[in-house]
């Protein structure tokens, strides 16, 4: 399974899922993101297959390293987007929803640029 967009949603639902609360379930999964139980459940096995999650025998899901190593990269991408944004005075709840579309297709040069970019905004910001 290559890594598309939609598994890197999931990915990174996990990940987020996993830092506020102490176990994810599939339920929690398809609770965030608004899909079918049986969507989930198709993306999960094959998640799992390719050895990105794993699932214990309570059902617990957790990212593999391999896993996290893409939620993380994603989320980053997220945050610094949104953060982006929101400093140029977009509201939150669209900066969040603007950054999703983007976070998958920006190039590495462009993301950093754009992060060390939003570095700078911040730090003009906080000194104003």
């Amino acid at each position: 399974m290559a890594i598309t967009e939609a598994v890197e949603n999931y990915l990174e639902t996990i990940l987020i899922l996993s830092k506020q609360q102490p176990d994810v379930h599939a339920i929690d999964i398809c609770s965030y993101l608004g899909y079918s139980r049986p969507t989930v459940s198709i993306v999960l096995k094959k998640m799992k297959d390719d050895g990105l999650v794993s699932v214990n025998s309570d059902n617990h899901i957790t990212l593999t390293e391999k896993g996290r190593d893409v939620a993380e990269h994603i989320y980053d991408r997220h945050t610094v987007i949104s953060e982006f944004f929101m400093l140029l005075g977009v509201r939150r709840d669209v900066a969040s929803e603007d950054a999703c579309k983007i976070e998958h297709d920006i190039s590495d040069e462009t993301f950093e640029l754009l992060r060390e970019h939003c570095r700078k905004l911040a730090e003009e910001k906080g000194k104003n």
